[in-house]
């Protein structure tokens, strides 16, 4: 599986491996920068830890803040979708 190609004139700002002392509020308004950057950005758990160096644990838990906060949602494929408000 090929990784997920960054837009013309992005710059891959990889997080840290590790969440801040201050918690993951830090790495979860990075991943919603991400999805409001990129409309219609569909990942699966591993894209989204590839795409943003996280490892598992951790990008599992900035993808549940955002579910909990009801930015993104889970898709019938079990990929991670932002939110439509309609």
């Amino acid at each position: 599986m090929s990784a997920i190609p960054a837009p013309l004139g992005a710059v891959h700002r990889p997080f840290s491996s590790t969440p801040p002392e201050d918690g993951y509020g830090p790495l979860v308004r990075r991943a919603q920068s991400e999805y409001l950057e990129m409309p219609g950005l569909s990942l699966t758990l591993d894209q989204a830890c590839r795409l943003w160096a996280l490892d598992r644990e951790t990008c599992d838990r900035v993808l549940q803040d955002l579910v909990a906060e009801g930015f993104v949602t889970v898709s019938e494929r079990g990929s991670y979708v932002r939110r439509t408000t309609a």
